[in-house]
């Protein structure tokens, strides 16, 4: 009943028409950030973040939540027309989109993603919800010790599924780590790491670090790629954009089953939501009756992977909202937002920011539906943008990236800071080195550090309170698993090598 009486007051402030028009206004931006290769959320939220400084928090908010989720809409248009996915996330949907759109049922395959979307995202926010306020009041049992193991289990998560490599993931994550602890020391006031360098002496700002990760280093790598593409032909008219009945039969489980694994694999930190439509992809197409139509043009190949990606940011807001630990890069800059906005994301947030809390829960119901309505009518306008010329649009999204790092100071450091950020991103992504053990590592970090020696102050110096205490003991021996579980499958898998040479006559 409380879920309930919280999101009628949400409604009562995300119905406010500030709050609803900030809340169209990111739903629109993110489908066209989605719809534009190579910029994703992340980068646009970074970019956007020194605007909203000056708005009222829970509009900004609301944008920029509306800027993250909008984006996975509009990545299934490129993905369909373009065989060329706009989000990370939506690299699945090119396998039975695009061979949907070439069979001529593009149109049908844009809504088939849309209402996927839509069904997904509604199911992903009602659970999020109903599960917030009971694991927010559990996550009030927590102290110190509790919460530093907690974001140890995080940051083991982070590395176990954010590469391929767990040791560039780790690398990755400990960079991210040390660049937290510049500047001044949280308990002694001293510096550290500052190099002699005055400007360092209040640490890096985020807002420098993901968009020089983000923005910068994403206009680098596509400039550099530079693929082309060619565009089929956009249906008009939204009777076209309407699936067939048998096409929506075929679907009806595909919209539950992207719901479901979405959500929770979106819980996890570091599990990118491209994680969740192939896990999603691959339980479909495990279950059909005709797997040999995936990869083919298979509505409900479709359908699961669009539904996944939907319903990921629901959960991923999860964790954010009642632990204060951010499951991706771009929640990661929602939580950085949420700080210097003077918020404390965790357990406390429902009860010391209900407006905030309650209306951001509320307009993401509204905003999903904004979505619906947005993204068929206006599929042919925002198809229009994918003949912006490049040369027109990476300057404007460098100018925007310098004018706002800049402005966010007024220090010329930064604008040189973000600069070598941005080298750092373009280098670690053709080294194949994942950015969010990154971000996360320093996001996290400072809580990290101060959670930690709040427990050893707590104990007087004595470390074994990490253990002493059940909940921070099960958690840190779930962490260790974690990071131990591919060494031992790597282990297992060179013994039965072993053994089975020695089998060999």
């Amino acid at each position: 009943m409380d879920a309930i009486y919280g999101l009628m007051h949400g409604f009562s402030v995300a119905l406010l028409p500030q709050n609803l028009l900030w809340c169209v206004v990111g739903c629109f931006l993110g489908t066209v950030i989605g719809v534009l290769p190579g910029l994703g959320p992340a980068a646009t939220i970074a970019i956007l973040l020194p605007l909203t400084f000056n708005m009222d928090p829970t509009g900004g908010i609301i944008m920029l939540a509306g800027i993250y989720y909008g984006a996975k809409y509009g990545g299934s248009t490129t993905s369909i027309l373009l065989n060329m996915p706009g989000e990370a996330s939506s690299v699945v949907s090119c396998i039975d989109g695009y061979q949907m759109a070439r069979k001529g049922r593009a149109g049908a395959a844009l809504g088939i993603a849309a209402i996927a979307s839509f069904i997904a995202g509604s199911i992903g926010i009602v659970i999020l919800t109903l599960l917030a306020p009971p694991l927010a009041e559990f996550a009030l049992r927590f102290s110190s010790p509790e919460f530093f193991a907690l974001m140890v289990v995080g940051l083991a998560l982070v590395v176990l599924l954010a590469g391929q490599s767990m040791l560039k993931a780790l690398l990755s994550l400990l960079v991210g780590l040390w660049l937290t602890s510049i500047g001044t020391d949280l308990f002694t006031a001293q510096s550290r790491f500052t190099f002699g360098l005055s400007d360092l002496i209040g640490g890096i700002e985020f807002m420098v670090i993901a968009v020089g990760l983000y923005a910068i280093a994403e206009v680098m790598m596509s400039v550099d790629a530079r693929e082309k593409a060619h565009l089929l032909p956009v249906p008009r008219g939204l009777r076209n954009y309407l699936p067939s009945r048998e096409e929506l039969k075929a679907c009806r489980f595909a919209f539950l089953n992207g719901s479901i694994v979405g959500f929770f694999i979106g819980m996890l930190p570091g599990a990118a939501s491209s994680v969740s439509s192939f896990v999603s992809y691959g339980i479909e197409k495990a279950v059909s009756k005709r797997p040999e139509m995936f990869g083919k043009g298979a509505p409900e190949g479709l359908a699961a992977p669009e539904g996944a990606n939907n319903a990921d940011s629901s959960g991923a807001m999860l964790p954010l909202l009642t632990f204060g630990i951010p499951a991706g890069g771009s929640t990661a800059i929602l939580l950085a937002a949420l700080i210097l906005w003077g918020y404390r994301p965790g357990p406390l947030l429902i009860v010391e920011s209900p407006d905030l809390f309650w209306g951001l829960v509320a307009s993401m119901y509204i905003g999903n539906v904004v979505l619906l309505i947005m993204n068929l009518p206006l599929v042919p306008l925002f198809a229009q943008i994918l003949r912006i010329p490049l040369s027109l649009l990476f300057p404007i999204i460098l100018a925007v990236s310098i004018i706002g790092a800049y402005s966010n100071s007024g220090n010329l450091f930064d604008v040189g800071m973000l600069t070598l950020f941005g080298l750092v991103g373009y280098v670690m992504a053709k080294l194949d080195f994942p950015t969010t053990p990154f971000v996360l590592g320093f996001v996290l970090g400072d809580s990290l550090e101060r959670a930690l020696r709040q427990s050893l102050s707590m104990s007087q110096g004595d470390p074994l309170i990490l253990v002493d205490r059940p909940i921070a003991a099960v958690l840190l021996v779930v962490a260790l698993i974690i990071l131990v579980s591919p060494l031992l499958g790597r282990w297992n898998r060179a013994r039965r090598d072993a053994l089975a040479s020695q089998e060999v006559p």
